[in-house]
C-alpha cells in the first residue's frame, strides 16, 4: 500500500507562513501547552570540533493530531535544519520541510510573545544588542507587537554596525539611532533585545534603564552567557519559553538558581505557556522584566503544522511516496 508525504523548500515555507502568521500560530501552541495539552522533548545536543554541534529537538500536540521533530547540524562553514511532521494519531509521516527559515520564523515570533505578555504596555523604544542573521527578524517581531518609534543599534563591529542601522531605515518607519556603546544604545531604552553568539557575559544591570524589559535570546548552549548575574538577580518577572530547557541548557540561568545567590529558586521562573493560558501579567511596577528563549519543540511544531496545513490546502509541494515495511531478506 502506498501513501504519500510531501517536501516542502525553505522558498515553499516562507512563501506560506509570515512572521505575523507565525506569532498567532505559537500563541495558539504556547497556549495549548499552558493548558497541558503538549509536550516537549528536551533537546538532545552534542558538540564536537571546534565550535560545532548537532540538535534533535522534538514535541506534540496529540490533541491536535501532530508530532514532530526538528534536527539540525551547526557548523563554522554553514548550519542546516529539517523538519519531520507526523500525524500523532495514525503514527503516519505527513511532511518534511527545510527547516532554516521555520527556525528564524519561530525564534523571532517568541521573542514576540514574549515581549507582547511580559513588557509593559506602551513600550516601543528598542534597543537591539547584536546585528548578526537574526537579528533584523528580532526587531521586527517586537516591532509586530510594540509599534517601535525609535531603535537603537549596537553591534561590536562599526561596519556590520552601520550596514545593519541602513537596512532597519529601510524596512521601518521609526527612528534609528546608531549606537556607539551598550550604555548609548540601552539608556532610555524600554524594550532590549540581546541576540549574540557571545561566549562570555557581558550584560551588566547598570547597563539596563529602570522599568525595561529585556528578552535574552542569545545564549543557548550551555557553554555559552550574554548576561552578567547582577542583571538575573535584579530581574523582578523571568519568564522563559521552557523551564524543563533553561534547567538544562541556560548558563545564565542555572549559574543563578542553581549555584548563586538565587539557589534553589526556581519558582520564580514562569512558563510563557502557562501565562499566556491563564492570562497572567507581570505585577505593575515590575523594575525589569525579563524573557529568556532557548528554543523548544512546541515553537517550531506550532509554525510546521500551518505550514503543513496551508501547503495541503494550496498543492504546494513535491509529493514523496511512502510503502508499508518491507519484508526482511535473511
Amino acid at each position: 500500500m502506498t501513501k504519500t508525504a510531501i517536501w516542502l523548500s525553505e522558498q515553499d515555507v516562507t512563501s506560506l507562513i509570515s512572521l505575523d502568521d507565525a506569532i498567532t500560530a505559537l500563541e495558539a501552541g504556547l497556549r495549548s501547552q499552558g493548558k497541558g495539552e503538549g509536550l516537549n522533548i528536551p533537546k538532545a545536543l552534542a558538540a564536537y570540533g571546534d565550535g560545532s554541534s548537532m540538535h534533535s529537538l522534538g514535541s506534540a500536540l496529540p490533541t491536535l493530531g501532530y508530532g514532530g521533530y526538528k534536527n539540525w547540524v551547526h557548523t563554522k562553514r554553514g548550519a542546516k535544519a529539517v523538519f519531520v511532521l507526523f500525524d500523532a494519531v495514525e503514527g503516519r509521516l505527513l511532511a518534511m520541510m527545510e527547516a532554516n527559515s521555520l527556525g528564524q520564523l519561530r525564534t523571532s515570533a517568541m521573542t514576540g510573545l514574549g515581549t507582547k505578555w511580559v513588557a509593559r504596555e506602551g513600550a516601543n523604544d528598542m534597543a537591539i544588542i547584536g546585528s548578526g542573521r537574526q537579528a533584523m527578524a528580532q526587531v521586527a517581531a517586537v516591532n509586530a507587537v510594540r509599534k517601535l518609534a525609535r531603535i537603537r543599534v549596537w553591534s561590536p563591529t562599526p561596519e556590520k554596525r552601520q550596514a545593519f542601522a541602513a537596512q532597519l531605515r529601510d524596512k521601518f518607519s521609526a527612528e534609528v539611532v546608531e549606537a556607539q556603546s551598550i550604555e548609548a544604545a540601552t539608556e532610555g531604552a524600554t524594550i532590549v533585545t540581546v541576540v549574540t553568539r557571545a561566549q562570555d557575559a557581558f550584560l551588566k544591570s547598570s547597563m539596563l534603564p529602570t522599568g525595561v524589559h529585556l528578552n535574552a535570546v542569545g545564549a543557548i548552549l550551555p557553554a555559552n552567557a550574554e548576561l552578567h548575574q547582577d542583571v538575573v538577580a535584579r530581574a523582578g518577572f523571568i519568564a522563559v519559553d521552557d523551564v524543563a530547557g533553561v534547567q538544562k541548557a541556560s548558563r545564565e540561568l542555572i549559574d543563578f538558581f542553581e549555584k548563586g545567590e538565587g539557589k534553589g529558586q526556581w519558582n520564580r521562573v514562569h512558563s510563557l505557556g502557562k501565562m499566556i493560558a491563564d492570562g497572567d501579567r507581570p505585577p505593575a511596577g515590575t523594575d525589569l522584566t525579563m524573557f529568556k528563549s532557548m528554543g523548544m519543540g512546541i515553537s517550531d511544531l506550532s509554525v510546521a503544522m500551518l505550514a503543513y496545513e496551508r501547503a495541503r490546502k494550496a498543492d504546494i509541494g513535491k509529493s514523496m511516496p511512502l510503502m508499508d515495511a518491507s519484508p526482511l531478506r535473511f
